[in-house]
């Protein structure tokens, strides 16, 4: 791996990931083009599993299973794929295993979310919390630290200084968090977990305490911080990464978009939409401008090297001597 160059004993504290450095077979792509395919497939599949929420009242253990499980395999395989062993080991480790740990803590203290505990409708648990639940942070963990890191690439301040991972861990941490503004209440609305004193609570969002999502800010820091500095960030230009990454961007911005829907329309809490459309908006919206603009400048410049060609071909063409 590569890191800037430093005094010996020091390190920048500013500097990011170190870029990510494949074995020569990924580097030529055998293999890892069916695993994004794998990964793709599962994020596909999730959300045919989604699609049929609205017509089960907001899901069953059946199809809620099937998307956590789905769309936390969908983020180990991409992470596999496309940042190595390593990555994969970061995310359960740090995602499953920091979320169980989090949860468990939290349904016995009420430290760091408030006081809650779950029903016992979300099948199996370890030390008093489902499987289900850590499964999920993975799920949703990759996507917002890749989109923190895309969204964050080249930004600089206003002394012309490349931002730091502090602003990717709390961009990320935010992209995290937001998720949870949809997410808790079509689950207390389930039935799947209850609160003790649900105020006070964010406007429009009913039922959840404040203390749940600054507990949320608190744990997606630390989880995103983690990941953003044990997984290895990918080389290559914008276009190539936004291809790379397409499946946690995709997954990111399906939720978003889903999720408004679903509680405007099909749960009854047209509120949750318009507060979740606004705190998650405020990470999606700016990720699909970013992929839209990549995806215009790749294609201007590909139009403008296939004229390149053509017109270099006719000028050989004429060059010759008839």
């Amino acid at each position: 791996m590569t890191t800037a160059a430093h005094p010996a004993g020091h390190v920048d504290p500013t500097a990011g990931p170190p870029a990510l450095e494949l074995p020569t077979t990924v580097r030529r792509g055998q293999g890892t083009g069916a695993l994004r395919a794998v990964a793709a497939s599962l994020a596909a599949a999730a959300v045919l599993v989604q699609m049929a929420f609205p017509f089960t009242d907001g899901g069953n253990l059946l199809l809620t299973s099937a998307s956590v499980v789905l769309l936390s395999g969908a983020a180990h395989v991409h992470a596999l794929a496309t940042r190595g062993p390593r990555a994969v080991a970061a995310l359960a480790l740090v995602g499953g295993g920091g979320g169980l740990v989090a949860e468990a803590v939290g349904v016995r203290t009420g430290v760091p979310f408030g006081d809650y505990a779950y029903s016992g409708t979300l099948g199996w648990e370890v030390v008093g919390v489902p499987v289900l639940v850590p499964l999920a942070w993975t799920m949703m963990a990759w996507p917002a630290l890749l989109v923190a890191r895309r969204l964050t690439l080249g930004l600089r301040d206003p002394r012309g200084r490349v931002l730091g991972p502090v602003v990717t861990a709390l961009l990320g941490a935010w992209a995290l968090t937001a998720w949870d503004v949809f997410l808790d209440p079509q689950m207390v609305d389930q039935g799947h977990w209850t609160w003790a004193d649900p105020t006070p609570g964010l406007p429009g969002v009913d039922g959840i305490p404040l203390t749940n999502f600054a507990g949320w800010l608190v744990v997606s820091l630390l989880m995103v911080t983690l990941l953003d500095r044990l997984v290895p960030d990918a080389r290559g230009p914008r276009e190539r990464r936004d291809a790379t990454d397409a499946v946690p961007y995709a997954v990111y911005l399906w939720t978003f978009g889903s999720s408004v829907l679903a509680h405007a329309v099909f749960f009854g809490r047209p509120p949750v939409a318009a507060v979740g459309a606004v705190v998650m908006g405020l990470v999606a919206v700016p990720l699909a401008v970013v992929l839209w603009r990549g995806r215009r400048r790749g294609g201007a410049r590909r139009a403008a090297g296939s004229d390149a060609g053509s017109d270099a071909g006719s000028a050989a063409a004429a060059s010759r001597p008839r």
